[in-house]
């Protein structure tokens, strides 16, 4: 499927709402991968799964499904030489816990729901994993029994810090009046005194902090160095220890890799599953019959994503015909019954149930191409009928017999008459090639093209004359009326108006070419009245004072004068006179133009270049502009112009 035919179909915004529905981080990447298919028995399989899924959600039944969590980032350091913590092996363990839970909740529905039970039954049985590592490890922390080693170096920390305890009571008790106050505290893990700063002296041992004010110091006293020391070293051998621990246990991890990766995969598709499911619940989706007939037979069909409770469709195509003309009011729902037929075909060749009734059937069509909505773009330079146009183009070049042709206001953008002859002709070509076809439109002329043409069938949007309101059903067999008169009218437009309108609509659906002609000449066309004469008479005179103009302008002008046009800056030579209007023919460089006479300044009168003689006008122009391409006989000087003469004079 094309991304454009998607996106303008809402199939993303059916991604957003499935992605609302997954609690694990492989449900979401399973949800944002989903795409329709076209191999009819996957999309039958994934239909009855989703389906069954449901029917154990729709019981109250709460899945336990593990939230993953940390275990993305851990399968990725599996195998790297990277040594897990703790906290990685607390998510591990807790995982292989979810596992069990999820394993024996499906081995409960395994009888009544065996393709959704069999997804959690085919999951490994981590528990010899987990027992390992709650042996090790509890809360985050490596307990002492996880090795004899680190019992025992543990016992020795512990017996440390009890004597340096004492010792740390008895010092407090002797420097007590050096004392900020009788606590004891820790600088980089050492045992240290708060010393006042001017009793500095009075306590040996090493300043390791000071306060933010200066007036106190933390020293750690002399007679504490050899043990803290000795609990160092100690603590350095638990650390050993620890890690140790961990290295051994990150090895055993590692071998449940693939029992572990098989455990994700299996949560993940529960997960994918059960969102599908909660879905179609949420929409109140079944799943539909499918077929590869190219026949689409939808019941009480409402689009998903309508604010207010839409009505059903009932929408049909694709048996005893294949192309579809959908017409009606504007906010008549014919966009919303190509979008709600377009959308449901998509969700259902992707596996999730559509909001429809039971008994509705989808084709599993192997593209779904869309051009819906004013496409126009200003950045793009692009007119509502080009952006039509170059969608028309698009999926010309990629339909074919197993494809689904949703086309909105056909005809649309440009002249009425030529948009007309290019959507039927479009029409004619996508049924040609075994398209099976959805079309809106408001023309009657493609309405007509659709009632009498085979494999064509009419449907209209309902419509309320009385309430101006659209009742949203699909009437088959029908061709629709747009109701532009009936809304008009309840809006507020004048009676008068309304009228003079269907007198027009009238007139232009007989042909006749005077439909628009205004009232008042259509009564000076058909009368006899004294007001015809006036008009005569003034016509009369119109024509009188047009030819005094003339014979005016012809007394100024004679055939053969040299011009010179001041926005051409070139000369020329008077072809033929002036007529009613002014304008005259001079011929320019071989090339005759009509110029108004206002517009040119006459040069040399003819009489002053030949007086006396007979001439041919192509010979004077020649003689003028292109002396140099011709034989020269002489030379005149008329007021400095110098003028030649061609031997064909």
């Amino acid at each position: 499927m094309r991304q454009h035919s998607l996106d303008k179909l809402e199939y993303p915004r059916a991604i957003s709402a499935l992605l609302n529905y997954t609690v694990t981080y492989l449900g979401k990447k399973r949800i944002e991968q989903l795409q329709p298919i076209a191999d009819i028995a996957i999309i039958r399989r994934k239909l009855a799964e989703t389906e069954e899924a449901s029917r154990l959600l729709a019981r109250g039944a709460h899945p336990p499904l593990p939230s993953l969590e940390g275990m993305e980032a851990l399968m990725a350091l599996l195998g790297t030489g990277y040594v897990l913590t703790e906290q990685d092996f607390g998510h591990l363990a807790q995982f292989a816990r979810s596992c069990e839970q999820l394993r024996q909740y499906m081995a409960a529905k395994q009888t009544e729901f065996p393709s959704v039970a069999g997804y959690g039954m085919s999951m490994y049985d981590l528990k010899p994993l987990r027992e390992a590592i709650e042996a090790c490890v509890d809360r985050g922390r490596v307990v002492d029994t996880a090795s004899p080693d680190l019992h025992k170096v543990r016992k020795k920390i512990r017996a440390t810090e009890e004597k340096l305890q004492k010792r740390l009571e008895s010092l407090m008790s002797k420097l007590s009046d050096c004392l900020q106050e009788r606590i004891v505290s820790r600088r980089d893990g050492r045992f240290v005194l708060p010393v006042k700063r001017e009793y500095r002296k009075r306590v040996p041992g090493a300043v390791l902090d000071e306060s933010s004010s200066g007036q106190t110091v933390f020293v750690e006293p002399s007679e504490l160095a050899g043990p803290q020391m000795e609990l160092s070293e100690l603590r350095f051998q638990e650390s050993r220890e620890e890690t140790l621990i961990l290295a051994r246990l990150t090895g055993e991890a590692e071998s449940y890799a693939q029992e572990l990766s098989v455990n994700l995969d299996a949560v993940g598709y529960c997960d994918f599953l059960f969102a599908k499911a909660k879905w179609g619940l949420a929409i109140g989706g079944i799943a539909p019959e499918l077929n590869g007939d190219r026949v689409l037979d939808l019941k009480e069909a409402r689009h998903p994503f309508l604010a207010a409770k839409p009505a059903p469709l009932d929408i049909r195509a694709g048996e005893g015909y294949r192309a579809l003309l959908i017409t009606g009011p504007n906010t008549g729902g014919k966009t919303v019954a190509l979008k709600t037929a377009g959308l449901l075909t998509l969700l259902a060749q992707s596996g999730l149930l559509i909001p429809a009734a039971e008994g509705s059937r989808v084709a599993v069509f192997q593209s779904v191409e869309v051009d819906i909505g004013d496409g126009q773009s200003l950045e793009s330079s692009l007119s509502t009928f080009s952006s039509h146009l170059r969608n028309v183009i698009d999926i010309l070049a990629h339909a074919g017999p197993s494809t689904l042709v949703l086309l909105d206001e056909l005809a649309t953008g440009t002249d009425p008459g030529e948009g007309v002859g290019l959507s039927i002709a479009v029409l004619e070509e996508l049924y040609r090639r075994g398209c099976v076809i959805m079309a809106t439109t408001h023309f009657n002329e493609i309405k007509e093209y659709a009632r009498v043409t085979e494999g064509f069938r009419n449907a209209r949007m309902a419509f309320d004359e009385e309430t101006l309101s659209p009742l949203y059903r699909l009437d088959m067999g029908e061709a629709g009326n747009s109701y532009a008169f009936v809304i008009a009218s309840k809006l507020g437009i004048a009676p008068r108006i309304i009228e003079r309108a269907r007198t027009i609509a009238d007139r232009l659906k007989e042909g006749r070419g005077d439909a628009a002609v205004p009232p008042a000449k259509e009564e000076t066309k058909h009368s006899g009245s004294r007001a015809d004469n006036r008009k005569s008479e003034r016509h009369s005179q119109g024509r009188a004072k047009s030819e005094e103009t003339k014979r005016e302008l012809a007394g100024r002008w004679s055939v053969g004068d040299l011009v010179f046009i001041p926005h051409l800056r070139k000369p020329g030579v008077v072809y033929r006179l002036p007529d009613e209007k002014g304008n005259l023919i001079v011929q320019v460089q071989k090339e005759k133009i009509k110029l108004n006479h206002k517009r040119i300044r006459k040069y040399i009168d003819k009489k002053h270049l030949y007086p006396g003689e007979d001439y041919d006008l192509d010979i004077v122009f020649d003689s003028v502009e292109n002396r140099k391409k011709r034989h020269l006989m002489g030379k005149r000087h008329v007021d400095g112009l110098t003028i030649e003469r061609s031997s064909e004079e």
